[in-house]
């Protein structure tokens, strides 16, 4: 493991893998290095990139310096593209999409970006997104994490009720998502109100790709049609019989074929 400081002086944490041209892996909310997509993703990028594995802050092994601001973390993502001393390929998924194309948006050091399920679900215009944004720092004031984890997953992912049940009773997986809910709030103003930002994304210059799965709520459908619409040139691909947690094996390849191209 080794550390980037970003712009405010907070410590980056990083695994790199592998050779041949950068990529950084921008993981969605409650995901970090060890706990998520990441892990499995990084091992089969590896033969073909350097990959960049990193804890977003406030999670794993990486600061967390107040106020937070979206512009911090696109911030730290430059960091590590200065670390990597090139441009460098993004693929971000959920909201570390969403992330991931705030970065390309900011005029960052980036070839491409591949954002899997950006998810943009507010698609009836209404402020839910603020409301949820300000529920989850309500939660975490409070010193309740576990109950901004279940209003996470209960209210905004929509995940059935019993599902969130048995997740409390795996005490494993619950505890690590409890450390990193003061986080939630995070990823919900990245999100900029769950509404697909179409003029920010109209100023990104650069290829993107946006997938979805075959099989994945229709709203991260619908969400993911709007972001390559929005983006000048973007590619949109849809991955048989994926959904939202999407097999690194399917997914490599599609990565592998658009960075590559």
């Amino acid at each position: 493991m080794s550390h980037v400081i970003s712009r405010d002086g907070t410590a980056i944490a990083y695994d790199r893998f592998g050779s041949g041209p950068a990529l950084i892996l921008v993981d969605g909310a409650l995901c970090s290095r060890s706990f998520g997509p990441s892990a499995s993703l990084a091992p089969l990028l590896a033969p073909h990139f350097t990959v960049y594995k990193y804890d977003r802050r406030g999670r794993g092994q990486s600061g967390d310096l107040p106020p937070y601001a979206t512009a911090r973390e696109v911030e730290d993502i430059d960091a590590l593209i200065r670390e990597a001393g090139e441009p460098v390929f993004l693929l971000g998924l959920s909201s570390g999409g969403a992330l991931a194309l705030e970065a390309a948006a900011s005029g960052l050091a980036i070839r491409k970006v591949v954002a899997y399920e950006p998810p943009y679900v507010n698609d009836g215009g209404r402020a839910a997104g603020a409301d949820h944004e300000r529920r989850l720092q309500e939660l975490v004031d409070a010193g309740n994490r576990g109950g901004a984890v279940a209003y996470f997953m209960r209210s905004m992912v929509q995940v059935p009720a019993p599902f969130v049940v048995m997740m409390r009773l795996m005490p494993w997986i619950w505890r690590k998502l409890k450390a990193v809910a003061d986080t939630l709030p995070y990823d919900a103003a990245v999100m900029t109100e769950f509404k697909v930002p179409r003029a920010r994304l109209r100023s990104i210059g650069i290829p993107v790709l946006a997938m979805h799965g075959s099989k994945t709520d229709p709203r991260l459908q619908r969400a993911t049609r709007g972001v390559a619409e929005a983006i000048p040139g973007a590619a949109h691909r849809v991955l048989a019989g994926q959904t939202h947690n999407v097999k690194p094996g399917v997914l490599v390849p599609a990565v592998v074929e658009f960075f590559t191209a």
